[in-house]
């Protein structure tokens, strides 16, 4: 198999990617938005999440496809991005159709970034401006690290950040993964530099560094428990034709990446989850529904790692980068 063009989740056709950073909260927002509604589905493994509209992606709902996934930072303040992505779609002519009404579905996930050195102390809820200028920003490209929803995570002992990958299967197929790195456990084995991703790696995607020598006892989790509240949450997309029931699946397999990647994850004070997406454009061969499941969650690994490999420093910020400190 091979990457996409971009290493993007974007690389499956129709996604766009948006990302808009409010550099003094330190915080942003990330929006993924298809050139037409799409299939989705969800699965929440942490123990503190905070969602919108996460309900109505079970495979029992009426409603069966969206027009946005939005990943914000500012835990629950943080829910009201989606409002304003909301806006920008129904200012778009999109959403679903309602006796003459379009309502845009706008299914949303947060993290917790408050308390991550930057100036809370807003006179104005700032995500759903954040959110509509998220929205405005989507394209085929953009950046990792801190920015978007990365702007102000941070892991168990180094600045986290938004991370993406992707690969393209035999059969034609495009997969791909998002994510906002804010996790309570580390993305590196022990002390580093390596990264828990490592065995999943394409090229030097995260530095090229292979697998760690040396490994701490498995059963001390490293964490940062006492300072700072989680989270890690991501979209697995693809541009196979899948149901809401196969996308839920998808879901659930490619939090397989989390744990690969986050070292410990799903803890009680994470909301770890992730949105699967599926455009509908090909006919899944046989066989690929296991594949794809299977290439989520290896996506899902890589981006984790990326997003953390790429974070870049800040005035203030409770924890070094990557690059800081073993650069």
């Amino acid at each position: 198999m091979k990457i996409g063009a971009r290493n993007l989740i974007t690389d499956v056709p129709g996604l766009r990617v948006g990302n808009a950073s409010d550099p003094v909260v330190k915080t942003g927002t990330t929006v993924l938005v298809a050139e037409a509604p799409f299939t989705a589905g969800v699965h929440v493994m942490g123990g503190a999440p905070g969602t919108r509209e996460t309900d109505l992606l079970a495979p029992d709902k009426t409603v069966e496809q969206v027009d946005a996934l939005v990943l914000s930072g500012g835990s629950a303040f943080g829910l009201d991005a989606a409002s304003g992505v909301a806006d920008g779609l129904r200012d778009m002519g999109r959403g679903f159709a309602v006796g003459g009404m379009q309502v845009p579905i706008v299914p949303g996930a947060i993290l917790f970034d408050l308390l991550n050195g930057g100036d809370k102390g807003w006179a104005e809820n700032p995500y759903k401006a954040l959110g509509r200028s998220a929205l405005a920003a989507a394209g085929r490209t953009f950046d990792l690290g801190s920015a978007g929803a990365g702007t102000g995570a941070t892991t168990a002992q180094l600045k986290g950040g938004l991370g993406s990958a992707s690969v393209v299967l035999p059969s034609g197929v495009t997969v791909g993964a998002l994510v906002a790195v804010n996790a309570l456990g580390s993305a590196v084995v022990g002390n580093g530099p390596a990264f828990w991703a490592a065995p999943f790696e394409i090229g030097s995607e995260f530095g090229g560094l292979g697998v760690a020598t040396a490994w701490p006892d498995p059963h001390v989790p490293v964490t940062k428990i006492g300072t700072h509240r989680n989270t890690t949450i991501g979209i697995v997309a693809t541009d196979a034709a899948l149901t809401q029931a196969q996308c839920t699946r998808l879901a659930v397999a490619a939090h397989d990446g989390f744990a690969r990647a986050l070292v410990p994850s799903h803890t009680p004070m994470d909301g770890d989850l992730i949105f699967a997406a599926a455009t509908g454009t090909r006919v899944p061969a046989e066989g690929d529904l296991l594949t794809i499941g299977h290439v989520a969650a290896v996506c899902m690994a890589r981006a984790i790692a990326r997003g953390v490999f790429a974070a870049t420093p800040a005035a203030g910020d409770p924890f070094p980068t990557w690059a800081q400190t073993f650069g």
